[in-house]
């Protein structure tokens, strides 16, 4: 009986409205090369079996990219505690790459930069099949 009256009082109590507040975006400089480079602590070497699984990618998905290596640019927007908030990279004209790339910028990252301000940095991950 106690509960179902609470159950009511509380349907009869208005709740306050929720500010509508909008998602924060995350948007790197239009100039990325304003931005300082990731620091690293140790800069990371795509391997041979990764760079072999992108040319796989770029042969299946008939990206428009020649030769024997690719190079895709990434934004990477660092919390304070060296965590990587949003990573961005900079279009090749092969999306799955450009996807891939900015994946793995973020799982290198994690545990692999020194502590930096917070802020956007910039860095190049790149992709050779020769070796």
């Amino acid at each position: 009986m106690v509960l179902a009256l609470l159950v009511v009082t509380q349907s009869l109590v208005p709740t306050p409205p929720v500010a509508d507040t909008p998602p924060i975006l995350l948007v790197p400089p239009t100039d990325w090369s304003i931005l300082p480079p990731l620091p690293w602590r140790t800069e990371p070497q795509p391997s041979p079996e990764l760079a072999a699984f992108v040319e796989r990618t770029i042969a299946t998905d008939r990206c428009p990219i020649a030769g024997t290596r690719v190079a895709v640019e990434v934004a990477v927007f660092l919390r304070s505690d060296g965590l990587p908030r949003a990573v961005v990279p900079r279009a090749i004209d092969c999306p799955s790459v450009e996807q891939f790339a900015a994946g793995l910028v973020s799982s290198l990252a994690r545990s692999n930069v020194r502590l930096p301000a917070s802020g956007w940095y910039r860095t190049t991950i790149t992709f050779d099949w020769t070796k």
